[in-house]
C-alpha cells in the first residue's frame, strides 16, 4: 500500500535513460537484439506502473540521434521493434486511456515507422490518463538549437527583438522547446548504473532529482519503479532556496 508521503510527493513527470539492454544480453550469452527485445517488455511493465501509481507523464529514451551509429542490423532491429510495440500496443494503449507524443526529429525515421508513429499519436491524441513520451531520434543540443532557430524565425521582424529588448524568458524559449505543453521532468530515472545524461532533456531536467539503479534495463521491474518514486519523495526539493519546495 502506498504511504500518505508517497502519494503527496508524486511527481508530475518522470523520465527514463532506458539503459543497459545489450549488456543484460552479453551476460547472458545473447546477441544483443535478445536484450532489446526484452527491453520492449519492460516498457509494456512500467507504463502499467506509471498508470497505477498516477505518474502523469512518463518519458523514455528509446533512440538518440547517436544511436544511428550502431551497426545498421541493430538499427534496424530496433527500429522493427518499435514498429512492433505499436501494432501490438496501440489497442491497449487506448483501453488504458494513454496518449502517445514523440520528440525528436522523427522525421527522419523510415518512412513505415514514421506512419505507424504518426498514425499511433493521432489515434490517443484525446486520450487522459498517461502521457506517454517517447524519445526517437533525440538529441538535446538539437533539440535547444531547432527552439533557438524557430524563435529567430518567428521573431525577426520584431522591432522589440531586433532593438536588443527581446521578451524572452525561460518560460517563453521552453514554449519553442519539443516537450512544449509538459511540465519539466521532477524525476530522472537511469538504469545500468552509468553516470551521466547522454544528451538527454539537458533544459528540462535542471532541477530534476536523479535516481541511479544497477540493474539492466530488462531487469527493471515495477517495484524498482516504485523503489524510485519513494526515493523522489524523500528527497527535500529547494531549487535553491533554504525552504523545502513541494508541490
Amino acid at each position: 500500500m502506498k504511504s500518505k508521503r508517497f502519494l503527496y510527493k508524486l511527481p508530475k513527470h518522470v523520465a527514463i535513460i532506458m539503459d543497459g539492454n545489450g549488456r543484460w544480453a552479453c551476460q547472458r550469452g545473447l546477441p544483443r537484439v535478445a536484450g532489446h527485445q526484452a527491453g520492449v517488455k519492460t516498457v509494456n511493465e512500467i507504463v502499467k506502473a506509471a498508470i497505477k501509481f498516477g505518474v502523469p507523464v512518463l518519458t523514455l529514451y528509446a533512440f538518440s540521434q547517436e544511436n544511428w551509429k550502431r551497426p545498421k542490423e541493430e538499427v534496424n532491429v530496433l527500429m522493427s521493434l518499435l514498429d512492433y510495440f505499436i501494432d501490438k500496443e496501440v489497442k491497449n494503449l487506448m483501453k488504458q486511456d494513454v496518449r502517445l507524443r514523440t520528440i525528436g526529429r522523427i522525421e527522419a525515421l523510415p518512412r513505415r515507422t514514421l506512419a505507424k508513429v504518426e498514425q499511433a499519436t493521432e489515434l490517443t491524441k484525446g486520450n487522459k490518463k498517461l502521457v506517454l513520451n517517447i524519445a526517437l531520434n533525440y538529441g538535446a543540443r538539437t533539440e535547444i538549437l531547432d527552439a533557438v532557430r524557430k524563435i529567430m524565425q518567428e521573431h525577426r521582424n520584431n522591432p522589440a527583438w531586433a532593438n536588443g529588448n527581446s521578451p524572452l524568458t525561460e518560460e517563453l524559449f521552453s514554449r519553442y522547446l519539443y516537450t512544449a505543453g509538459l511540465p519539466d521532468p521532477d524525476l530522472l530515472i537511469r538504469t545500468s548504473g552509468e553516470m551521466r545524461l547522454s544528451n538527454f532533456l539537458l533544459w528540462q531536467l535542471s532541477y530534476a532529482e536523479i535516481y541511479i539503479t544497477k540493474k539492466f534495463w530488462p531487469d527493471f521491474h515495477p517495484s524498482d519503479f516504485k523503489k524510485a518514486l519513494e526515493a523522489y519523495a524523500r528527497r527535500k526539493r529547494r531549487f535553491g532556496d533554504v525552504k523545502e519546495v513541494t508541490g
